[in-house]
């Protein structure tokens, strides 16, 4: 597993490999001693094309996330939202695919969202932290703020991410 670091602190890329036989594939995922956290919280999702989920973050009790994706494409893409840090409001995105093995250990103090690029797209969430639904927050996918490019015009979107807030709202 080979690990690249970005421009942003403690936001890493980590490319695997996927190993295959007769009976499928075979793919590690997270090596904790590698980031020198525990996650004691892991969820999956499964989106279908053009469905964008965030973006999202707790305030309170933070997350810290280990996202893969294990079948399909994403276009995955964070806000640094750490209020002292040189990036304040940047945003980074990278494609996470069953293809090209990477994933990325998202610290606590960013948002975070996907846009599913394949048919079927399922992601594995594994959390420094508990979900705390009374803490979460979050900002609109297109804030123009941000400046984020997703390369989609009308994303499919829950009812709860059509009422996000704009960036400037939001105190961090």
């Amino acid at each position: 597993m080979k690990i690249l670091r970005t421009k942003f602190k403690d936001l890493i890329v980590f490319s695997s490999k996927n190993f295959y036989d007769k009976r499928g594939l075979f793919r590690e995922l997270t090596l904790e001693k590698k980031i020198k956290k525990r996650f004691p919280f892991t969820v999956v999702s499964r989106s279908k094309k053009n469905v964008l989920r965030g973006l999202h973050m707790q305030r309170k009790h933070q997350q810290g996330k280990y996202i893969s994706c294990i079948k399909g494409k994403i276009l995955d893409v964070v806000v640094d939202c750490r209020k002292k840090s040189k990036t304040f409001g940047k945003h980074y995105k990278i494609v996470l695919s069953e293809k090209n093995c990477k994933s990325i250990y998202i610290p606590p103090g960013f948002i975070h969202g996907f846009l599913g690029l394949d048919t079927e797209n399922i992601v594995i969430y594994s959390c420094t932290n508990y979900r705390d639904k009374d803490s979460e927050i979050g900002i609109n996918w297109n804030d123009k703020d941000l400046k984020i490019n997703w390369n989609v015009k009308s994303p499919i979107l829950s009812k709860k991410d059509k009422k996000n807030l704009k960036f400037r709202e939001v105190k961090f």
